[in-house]
């Protein structure tokens, strides 16, 4: 038994553009197919901002749904973390932008660049607060507006991404129910595999950088894939081992939607099968940090997730980044 508070989720929200991208879309803006982005990603969709939508506005949406259901108003937030890559600018933080919108007049403010295990990082960055007593309401939000950083004329990412915002309300625990453990690690050695060159101070904007497209993601995929495979499932088991929980007590495994493969092979690294595991890539493609509150929400309210159930949360990023969380709903 835990002999401090154990931050637990009251709340979920989601929200994304109404605006699609189709796999049809792409056949007729690169060289390739819906069958073979659908046999390599599992995706068929994604949802893309419209010109005046911005990162803030999906995660303030995400956030009063969370809110509502939570029984909570933004006053009540002492805390707001946004995990997110793709901010509404470079600085003030997303999160202040968020605070503002929603009116959490009594937080602070704060945005995690862990990029895709973002979410994760947030979970424990907010249980940390909770069980310090140092938060009671904490907010914790995935958004991204990846559309905005996707290179369209790149046929090997332009199809991976999109847009949506997923949100938690954390407070603490009143009873067993609760976050019963996270595990989080990164290796920056292998940074230069899954990166913006741009959109920081090592390369300012200019004509040249906008001209040589330094301010899109750019991605190695097989060698991604081979490190998210190894990492996802490592943090799967890693997480249970942490907690001395076993893979049959596992309820659900709300993994990363970055690639059916990759989920697929984390669920048979923790013998896992597959009516355990929640999978939504083919609504909404890689959302990077949101893609886990976002599949969180979608099986909260649709009641494939129910009180008392073991989920297992993993995730893995750029950086690299990666992680997981034990929680009992």
């Amino acid at each position: 038994m835990q002999n401090r508070p154990q931050a637990m989720i009251i709340g979920t929200g989601a929200a994304v553009p109404e605006k699609t991208l189709t796999n049809r879309d792409f056949e007729t803006m690169v060289d390739t197919s819906n069958e073979w982005i659908r046999a390599r990603t599992g995706m068929e969709v994604r949802h893309v901002v419209g010109p005046d939508e911005q990162n803030s506005d999906l995660a303030a949406a995400a956030a009063l749904k969370a809110l509502e259901s939570a029984g909570l108003t933004a006053v009540d937030v002492d805390l707001i973390i946004v995990a997110t890559i793709s901010g509404d600018s470079g600085f003030p933080s997303t999160a202040c932008f968020v605070q503002k919108k929603i009116g959490a007049v009594n937080a602070a403010a704060l945005d995690i660049g862990a990029a895709c295990a973002g979410f994760i990082y947030g979970l424990d960055l907010a249980d940390s607060y909770i069980a310090l007593g140092k938060a009671k309401h904490v907010l914790v939000i995935g958004s991204e507006v990846l559309s905005r950083i996707t290179d369209y004329s790149d046929r090997n990412t332009c199809v991976l991404f999109g847009d949506g915002a997923g949100a938690a309300v954390l407070a603490p625990s009143d009873g067993e129910r609760g976050i019963l453990g996270t595990f989080i690690k990164s290796d920056g050695r292998l940074s230069e595999l899954l990166y913006i060159e741009g959109l920081g101070t090592k390369i300012p904007p200019s004509h040249q950088s906008v001209d040589e497209r330094k301010h899109f993601i750019r991605m190695a995929g097989r060698e991604v894939f081979k490190y998210a495979v190894k990492a996802m499932g490592d943090s799967a088991e890693e997480i249970l081992m942490r907690t001395g929980l076993d893979n049959a007590a596992v309820d659900l495994l709300i993994s990363h939607q970055a690639n059916l493969r990759i989920i697929e092979a984390t669920a048979r690294r923790i013998n896992l099968p597959a009516e355990r595991v929640f999978i939504n890539i083919e609504k909404y493609g890689n959302t990077s940090s949101a893609s886990i509150p976002l599949a969180l929400d979608e099986a909260v309210r649709s009641g494939r997730i129910q009180p008392g159930q073991l989920l297992v949360l993993v995730a893995f990023g750029a950086g690299f980044t990666w992680g997981s969380a034990a929680i009992r709903y």
